[in-house]
């Protein structure tokens, strides 16, 4: 528990407040913007001592709920009352994404992309949101899996079938990164989480991923230079760009090549037979 932060968090959010935000009159008497500390404490129902012996930096921890009652409030958003949580010693629980759609901003720039471009909007457990039609012929529908096998990170090792898309002697590299951004994501996001569903399953079924979990792997560059296998024009050489949602919780990736590249033509010719 920080309690200075705590309290000072606290101070600057009542203090941002006015009476006519949480539906209070202001009154006659009232000489300062800002809510009171009785009223917050009013408004959290608990008493006004034990509201004020938190700004004071006094008293016990205060629980899990009681923060929460603060948080409500005091009109906190998600983000400001997970910050409350983790400054009273809260470990903050992942929120479940109540759809599976692109963010708005992420979605205008998916649409605004050239026809020919191979181009994914993928979670950060590697689910498929959107795809062009150029991405889907050179790595597959990610849009026709379901429950843990949308992810990537999962497929790569339950079902063989998803290697074919590289060369096979790129396989540990790939299998080692997945493995890493998995552990990442797990640490985050903890057991009780998408990330740990996926984990505890593939450690029962995969011995592969078993032996990479145990070895701690460590994430890479987000999406570095990849090669791919395509099942007519072979071996392709491709660059990836990423580009990040702020919240973290999505990705476009965008898969080019130098311009008049063996590569680069490949690519135009998948398009064209697509």
């Amino acid at each position: 528990m920080q309690r200075a932060r705590l309290a000072d968090f606290l101070r600057t959010r009542r203090e941002a407040l006015q009476p006519e935000d949480v539906g209070l009159p202001r009154g006659s008497r009232r000489r300062t913007g800002g809510l009171r500390r009785e009223e917050v404490a009013a408004l959290s129902a608990m008493s006004t001592d034990y509201y004020s012996r938190i700004e004071q930096q006094r008293g016990p921890q205060p629980s899990e709920q009681m923060l929460a009652a603060i948080a409500r409030a005091l009109r906190l958003t998600d983000q400001e009352r997970d910050h409350l949580l983790r400054l009273g010693g809260y470990a903050v629980r992942p929120r479940m994404k109540a759809t599976r759609g692109v963010n708005p901003g992420m979605e205008r720039i998916f649409e605004n992309l050239p026809a020919d471009a191979a181009a994914l909007v993928v979670t950060d457990l590697g689910e498929t949101l959107r795809q062009t039609p150029l991405a889907r012929e050179l790595l597959g529908d990610g849009l026709a899996h379901e429950g843990l096998s949308a992810s990537l990170h999962y497929r790569w090792f339950d079902d063989p079938a998803v290697r074919k898309i590289h060369p096979v002697d790129d396989h540990a590299t790939v299998g080692r990164e997945l493995a890493a951004d998995l552990l990442r994501i797990h640490t985050r996001d903890g057991e009780n989480s998408r990330a740990g569903d996926i984990v505890r399953t593939l450690l029962a079924r995969s011995p592969e991923f078993a032996a990479l979990w145990r070895e701690h792997p460590v994430p890479g560059p987000a999406c570095a230079r990849k090669r791919f296998t395509h099942p007519e024009l072979g071996l392709l050489d491709l660059d990836c760009q990423t580009l990040m949602d702020p919240d973290q919780s999505q990705a476009l990736l965008v898969y080019t090549a130098p311009a008049g590249s063996v590569a680069a033509q490949k690519l135009r010719r998948i398009g064209l037979n697509g």
